[in-house]
């Protein structure tokens, strides 16, 4: 499984998920670069999204939902805030409702998504900072470690 390790920590706002992909950082760059390769690994497998709008460029909104067995739509947007190929992107991750704007009233995390070359394959690392621990407690209420595990232990599988 390419996810190695999960820390919480409550005092920093902070979620890191630290995974290992078996392929190059610049194949693990490319499916993050593009929506419909993305849409295949973001979110739990029985929650599949459909990306909206996403170009990987600072200044840039990406939209996206993810839908439930029932149909039920869960809707995100990233505000991306930096982008250095292929090392690294940096983005604000919220929610938003139906009509893909922003969910003032649920919690909002300043995001870096980290890739280092190891032997050949990828270490990831994907920390999330919270403006308050509520927000982060919020989320991990809702499933957030679960939810990013079993979507992140499929990236394998679609890269290879």
């Amino acid at each position: 499984m390419p996810v190695t390790d999960i820390t919480t920590d409550v005092e920093n706002r902070t979620l890191t998920i630290t995974a290992e992909f078996a392929a190059p950082v610049a194949r693990v760059w490319a499916m993050y670069a593009d929506a419909r390769q993305l849409e295949q690994v973001w979110g739990p497998p029985e929650y599949p999204a459909t990306f909206v709008d996403h170009e990987l460029r600072a200044g840039t909104r990406t939209t996206y939902y993810m839908t439930s067995p029932e149909g039920e739509k869960f809707a995100g947007y990233w505000d991306i805030t930096e982008v250095v190929e292929p090392q690294r992107f940096a983005f604000l991750d919220g929610f938003a409702g139906d009509d893909l704007v922003p969910n003032p009233a649920l919690p909002v995390s300043s995001n870096v998504y980290a890739f280092e070359e190891v032997e050949g394959a990828t270490r990831a690392v994907f920390t999330g900072t919270y403006e308050t621990a509520e927000g982060l407690q919020t989320v991990l209420d809702m499933g957030v470690v679960e939810g990013s595990t079993s979507a992140i232990n499929q990236i394998d599988a679609f890269l290879a």
